[in-house]
C-alpha cells in the first residue's frame, strides 16, 4: 500500500514538474511574440508618423504585402537557386571538412602539413575570391558552389577536429587495452564524444555558406536571391529588398533550429 502511495506521489510530482516546464515554455513563447509585435507595430507607427518614404525605409505592412504580390513567384524562383548553391556547396565542403578532421586527428604529420592552408582559407574572405572564380568558371552555379564549399569546409573541419581531440585519453587507452583497433576506437569513442562540437561546426559552416552564397550572387550573375537584392536596391524597390532580407533571416533561423534539434537528438547526453 505504501509503495502504491509513493508511486502515485512520484507520478504526481513528475506531472507537476512537466506542467510547470510547459507553462514556463508557453510564457517564454508569449513573451517573444509580444516583443516582436511591439517592435513591428512600433516601427509601423513611427514610419507612418514621420512619413518616411518607402524607397528609404518601408513599413512592415509594405514588406508583408510583397509576399502577396505578383513579385513573390520571382523571389521564390531566385531563392530556389540560392538553396541549390548552398546545399551543393555545403555538402561538398562539410564532407571534405569532416574527412580532413578525422585524418589530422589520427596523423599528426598530415595536420602540420595542411593546417597552414586551412588557416589561410579561414582568414581569407571567400567573397574576395569570387571574381577570380567567375573569371575561371563563368557566371553559372560552379563558382558559387566552390565559394560555398571553401567557406563552409574549414569551419566544419576546425570544430570537428577540436571535438575529436577532446576525447578522454583514459577511454582511448582502455579501448586499446581491450584490443580495439584504431577504426573501432574512432567510430565507437571519438565520434560519439565529439558529436556536440561536430554539430556546432556543421551549423557554423551552413551559416557561413549561406552568407557566402548570397555574397557571390551579389558579385556577379543574374540569378539568386543576392542578385535580387542588388536589383531591388539599385531600383529603390525597398519593400522587395527587405522581403528578401526577411527570407534570408528566416532561413538562418531555420538552420540554427535544425542543428539545435539535431544536437538534442544526437548529443543530448551533454546537457
Amino acid at each position: 500500500m505504501s509503495e502504491t502511495v509513493q508511486t502515485g506521489a512520484s507520478i504526481a510530482g513528475a506531472t507537476g514538474i512537466a506542467s510547470g516546464l510547459g507553462d514556463q515554455g508557453a510564457k517564454e513563447v508569449a513573451a517573444i511574440i509580444a516583443v516582436a509585435l511591439f517592435v513591428i507595430g512600433g516601427a509601423e507607427v513611427l514610419l507612418r508618423l514621420f512619413e518616411v518614404p518607402q524607397f528609404i525605409l518601408p513599413t512592415p505592412s509594405a514588406i508583408a504585402g510583397v509576399f502577396f504580390s505578383r513579385e513573390i513567384p520571382t523571389i521564390c524562383e531566385h531563392y530556389a537557386y540560392t538553396m541549390i548553391e548552398l546545399l551543393a556547396g555545403y555538402a561538398i565542403g562539410a564532407s571534405i571538412g569532416l574527412v580532413l578532421a578525422a585524418v589530422i586527428t589520427q596523423f599528426p604529420f598530415v595536420e602540420k602539413v595542411i593546417t597552414p592552408y586551412i588557416l589561410l582559407l579561414v582568414t581569407t574572405p571567400m567573397l574576395a575570391l569570387v571574381p577570380l572564380l567567375i573569371l575561371n568558371f563563368g557566371f553559372g552555379f560552379t563558382p558559387r558552389i566552390i565559394a560555398v564549399a571553401l567557406a563552409s569546409g574549414p569551419m566544419v573541419m576546425i570544430n570537428a577536429a577540436t571535438g575529436f581531440r577532446r576525447v578522454d585519453t583514459m577511454k582511448i587507452a582502455l579501448a586499446r587495452s581491450c584490443g580495439a583497433s584504431t577504426l573501432q576506437t574512432f567510430t565507437k569513442i571519438r565520434i560519439p564524444m565529439a558529436m556536440p562540437m561536430v554539430i556546432v561546426g556543421l551549423m557554423i559552416g551552413a551559416i557561413f555558406g549561406m552568407i557566402t552564397a548570397v555574397g557571390a550572387e551579389m558579385s556577379g550573375g543574374g540569378f539568386g536571391l543576392g542578385s535580387r537584392l542588388t536589383t531591388y536596391s539599385s531600383t529603390l524597390r525597398m519593400p522587395e529588398f527587405f522581403a528578401c532580407i526577411a527570407i534570408l533571416a528566416v532561413t538562418g533561423i531555420t538552420i540554427y533550429a535544425f542543428f539545435f534539434w539535431l544536437g538534442k537528438r544526437l548529443a543530448g547526453w551533454e546537457s
